[in-house]
């Protein structure tokens, strides 16, 4: 696997993340590589790089919010949390359970139903 390159500014593509993450409305959710689809390569990555570690570096700004970014809507590609931790996951379900949105058996989100478009509240 490649190394994982260093943001030149991590605060400053943290930020942009937590503003994108903090529009998902209740009740919805969006992907890692949805956001990072969202943004432009920060100043110093190029494309290539940016597509190939974007979905990445989203995770680990979800992962380092503040209390107040709705990170519990922020899920995978195919609709499952991306487990670190078994206590977290678990408490990131039932935040996802107790917005509305519901796991089928497999542990997946219907993307299609509750996946966000993009659009602002």
């Amino acid at each position: 696997m490649p190394e994982i390159p260093s943001l030149p500014n991590q605060q400053a593509f943290y930020a942009e993340v937590w503003t994108i993450v903090s529009m998902i409305p209740r009740g919805k959710v969006a992907s890692y590589g949805q956001i990072a689809k969202m943004m432009s390569p920060p100043e110093g990555i190029d494309v290539e790089t940016f597509t190939e570690f974007g979905a990445l570096w989203v995770s680990n700004a979800v992962a380092a919010s503040p209390n107040e970014v709705p990170w519990q809507r922020v899920v995978n590609s195919k609709g499952e949390i991306t487990e670190r931790d078994p206590v977290e996951a678990k408490r990131h379900k039932l935040m996802l359970f107790d917005e509305g949105v519901p796991f089928n058996p497999r542990g997946r989100i219907d993307m299609n139903k509750y996946g966000w478009n993009g659009k602002p509240k």
